[in-house]
């Protein structure tokens, strides 16, 4: 399923997806770099998994001292270069969020948002262990996924997608209870509290969940 993202949704056809959402889901989008921007200090080294063309990143990068993304959709990658390449303080990279080619600890913030432990398809322990790996003692790292509150604006949004030809017609019987899934094969889940806690279980961090504008919910990790 990740190269669902890799021949279909990424590029110019991942940048409509948010360009026709309802005021809705752009208050939703806005909500979740906000809440990211709040964990940022002046100066701080950042991580994004999943940073597609860059939309999140050139937002965060007024604020910290250098942004870093990645993604495996080169056709994403490439749009962001177009976008993105002149500013000094942020860089792509082609790579994947489960076997990072940087050190240990060298990042103050690592995040994952807009439900990317759902699109990226990999195991769930395996990205969370990485994504802490990478992070520095007494940073932050950040998973969001969606709030079941926010079930209905999510459905829409992704009606609106598949009515544009973005996505593949969604399956009304086997979409229910926070899973999305269509006819062309595309699957989006969501990860209740209790799993995120639980994933976190086996590494030493403090986590706590955080739900923001009735929309995300953030699952937030301190490595110690």
């Amino acid at each position: 399923m990740s190269s669902y993202y890799k021949d279909k949704l990424s590029a110019d056809w991942l940048k409509r997806c948010y360009e026709i959402a309802t005021p809705r889901v752009r208050q939703y989008l806005e909500a979740e770099i906000g809440h990211v921007l709040e964990k940022i200090n002046v100066g701080d080294t950042v991580l994004e998994l999943g940073c597609g063309y860059g939309r999140v990143l050139s937002r965060l990068m007024h604020k910290a001292g250098l942004v870093i993304g990645i993604d495996t959709a080169l056709n994403s990658l490439f749009l962001g270069w177009e976008m993105l390449g002149s500013i000094s303080n942020c860089l792509l990279f082609n790579m994947d969020a489960v076997q990072l080619g940087f050190h240990d600890r060298i990042f103050d913030l690592v995040l994952c948002i807009q439900n990317g432990i759902s699109a990226f398809h990999v195991d769930h322990r395996d990205l969370m262990r990485e994504s802490i790996r990478v992070t520095k003692h007494g940073g932050t790292v950040l998973f969001s996924t969606y709030s079941n509150k926010f079930w209905k604006h999510r459905l829409e949004w992704f009606q609106l997608q598949s009515n544009a030809g973005l996505l593949g017609e969604y399956d009304k019987e086997k979409t229910h209870d926070g899973v999305i899934v269509c006819k062309d094969g595309f699957t989006a889940i969501t990860v209740q509290p209790e799993q995120f806690l639980s994933l976190t279980e086996e590494f030493d961090v403090d986590a706590k969940i955080i739900e923001v504008d009735e929309s995300s919910l953030f699952c937030e990790i301190i490595p110690h």
